[in-house]
């Protein structure tokens, strides 16, 4: 009998322990600096959009404002498309840049898209949008929470999302000559459970990917600056579309 044969499957049995809880500890704070960049960007956001909304001069050069009625200028316009521009410039860009640029793109388009959703301060009341807000953060982290923890594979819910999201696109354009209340409805709710499910299934993929990046210090410095941007987005869309739906609207 060969007594080295016991002693050598419980080291490796303890070591195999070891680098379990090594990447379980690494996959957590791979995922908390995801939700951390997210938790800022939607913080520097709303800065941003109370501001612009408290500053009629910031509001005179993005917006015309007549009664109720909002519109952009040819600034605001601008201020509209550039975040479009800069995923697409982060997405595609994201293993040629540094991790420093990578960041300063996501940080400003935080900033654009505050500057874009202080309108909603002029549209509806504080009360209401106060509301959108828990209500889409208590959902988010519901959602985002059973994405990480399922052992289910979201890949063809996220998939079927995907596909729903642009048809939501097609309809929100066909709404803006159309002006149905009943198709804006409908989008609002569907917009709603889009982005709820894109969030389970955005969790469940960031924690996949971690995998395939660990050990690469920058590139799980540019996955999580990616990551934070999926999350913020679906965060951002979520609220929008709730605060539409029951969103109580100035007089």
């Amino acid at each position: 009998m060969d007594f080295r044969d016991p002693f050598a499957k419980a080291a490796a049995g303890t070591y195999q322990q070891a680098r379990a809880v090594e990447r379980d500890a690494g996959l957590r704070a791979y995922m908390l600096k995801i939700y951390n960049y997210m938790a800022s960007a939607l913080a520097l956001t709303g800065i941003v959009a109370l501001f612009t909304a408290n500053s009629p001069a910031l509001l005179s050069a993005l917006y015309q404002v007549n009664g109720n009625m909002v519109g952009p200028s040819g600034l605001g316009y601008l201020v509209m498309f550039a975040p479009l521009g800069l995923v697409l410039w982060l997405g595609m860009g994201i293993h040629r840049m540094s991790v420093g640029t990578a960041q300063a793109i996501f940080w400003v388009y935080s900033v654009l898209i505050g500057l874009s959703m202080a309108t909603i301060f002029l549209t509806f009341t504080g009360e209401s949008i106060a509301r959108a807000f828990f209500v889409t953060a208590g959902t988010f982290g519901a959602m985002s929470l059973y994405g990480y923890t399922t052992k289910r594979d979201l890949t063809g819910v996220g998939s079927f999302m995907v596909m729903g999201l642009i048809g939501l696109l097609v309809a929100s354009l066909v709404n803006i000559f159309l002006q149905s209340s009943a198709l804006s409805f409908a989008t609002s709710v569907i917009g709603v459970v889009i982005f709820v499910g894109l969030t389970a299934w955005d969790t469940q993929r960031l924690k996949a990917n971690y995998y395939e990046v660990v050990g690469h210090g920058e590139a799980i410095a540019k996955a999580s600056i990616m990551g934070a941007l999926n999350l913020y987005m679906d965060f951002i869309n979520m609220f929008m579309y709730l605060l539409r739906f029951f969103g109580d609207r100035r007089n």
